[in-house]
């Protein structure tokens, strides 16, 4: 249990989390993702320096951050869908599947260690970052998305991966649509709707799944933290605009190539985590 600690340490961790909840509204809208990328790493970081064991500090980065996605991506997809560019048959084809491969995730993090959630955060960032940095135009496994049985495993181990990662799934939505045929401005625009579809149960799961866990720090509910959500979410609404903003004024190329950035440094990030 974190034990009362002193005001240098309180005024830093609130610091950190109101600087994640500003670069978490903006990669909301500028990649379609809620954040959660960021934001995992920085929590994990924050509540092990207050003295959370790792084996709680993860599952519950990872709860609290899709507990913040909720609004960022409610507001990201807000301002995609203002754009017009929301594939909004997709969005209602993969909502089940993704339904249940979140709850998949929700399920296993009750029983997991830190490593699963870390190594699952390698794999996906690595592979989407390759592809957005190195990737040709050619690189594509079909013109467009499978139908039937197909298109839903797809939509299942999205929401698998993402609740394990405590992301929206713009990584990985992101990456499917464009292997498969989908202009990048409108798999980023989607990306925004699904993270609606994949944040809202997976936060519900993450808290009954850390429901009388020992070891939870004071103001959380399960693997929610209530004080990381009340300091992220306020700020990181009021950088979303800015990041639909930059999303539809770039290029393609450019916000592939930011995006793959980005994603390199997540993946270089939990590396270092899984050899400490």
């Amino acid at each position: 249990m974190l034990m009362a600690t002193d005001w240098g340490t309180i005024i830093a961790l609130a610091t950190i989390l109101l600087t994640a909840g500003l670069c978490t509204g903006v990669l909301a809208g500028l990649f379609g993702m809620g954040g959660g990328a960021i934001l995992v790493p920085v929590l994990f970081l924050a509540f092990t320096i207050l003295g959370v064991q790792e084996a709680i500090a993860m599952p519950l980065s990872v709860g609290t951050s899709l507990a913040v996605i909720v609004p960022t991506s409610i507001n990201s997809a807000r301002g995609h869908f203002a754009k017009g560019m929301i594939d909004f048959v997709l969005v209602r084809a993969w909502a089940v599947p993704i339904l249940a491969g979140v709850l998949g995730g929700a399920f296993l993090a009750k029983y997991s260690d830190p490593w699963v959630f870390q190594l699952t955060f390698v794999l996906v960032a690595g592979v989407n970052s390759f592809k957005l940095l190195f990737g040709k135009s050619h690189w594509r496994i079909s013109d467009d998305l499978p139908k039937g049985l197909l298109l839903r495993l797809y939509g299942f181990f999205a929401g698998l991966f993402s609740s394990l990662m405590g992301i929206g799934g713009g990584a990985i939505t992101s990456l499917t649509m464009t292997l498969h045929g989908r202009p990048i401005h409108q798999a980023v625009a989607t990306s925004s709707a699904i993270g609606v579809v994949i944040s809202i149960p997976g936060a519900i799961g993450y808290l009954f799944a850390g429901l009388g866990k020992a070891g939870l720090p004071v103001g959380s509910i399960g693997f929610v933290s209530l004080l990381g959500f009340a300091l992220i979410v306020p700020t990181s609404l009021l950088t979303t605009s800015v990041g639909v903003r930059l999303a539809h004024r770039w290029s393609g190329a450019k916000l592939e190539k930011a995006f793959g950035v980005f994603l390199l440094l997540v993946c270089l990030r939990f590396v270092h985590l899984l050899l400490t």
